[in-house]
């Protein structure tokens, strides 16, 4: 019994280690992927960070767009929406929390397909 507990044990945690590796691998690609996009140049991933001469950020966190938008179904959808053509500055998203008052058009920096993914990555951001 002891035997088949730890073996249980070494393989749970030799899986737990791939898929930490697994999920670092699609960090650094989606991470690889917003910079040659052009979008970290508004956005920065984790909260707390500052926008230019110590302003408010450009454009919202992805830690702080996950938190506002994880458990709504239809947001992945709507984000490529405007990742692709852009904001409206008459409508912003993100008033008072950010410098920035529209998202530009992207689509001639990334495709839809690579914009999914990149929603997609930014939705599950913790």
């Amino acid at each position: 019994m002891r035997s088949l507990s730890l073996l249980t044990l070494a393989a749970l945690t030799a899986f737990a280690a791939g898929a930490a590796r697994a999920d670092d691998v699609l960090d650094t690609k989606m991470t690889n992927l917003a910079s040659q996009s052009g979008c970290l140049t508004c956005h920065s991933v984790k909260a707390g960070h500052k926008g230019p001469d110590g302003m408010k950020p450009i454009g919202p966190a992805w830690q702080e767009v996950a938190s506002r938008y994880h458990h709504d179904p239809k947001a992945a959808d709507g984000l490529v929406v405007t990742v692709m053509r852009g904001s409206s500055a008459y409508a912003p998203h993100w008033k008072a929390q950010v410098s920035g008052y529209a998202m530009p058009p992207n689509a001639v920096a990334i495709t839809e397909a690579d914009a999914r993914s990149l929603v997609n990555w930014i939705l599950q951001i913790k």
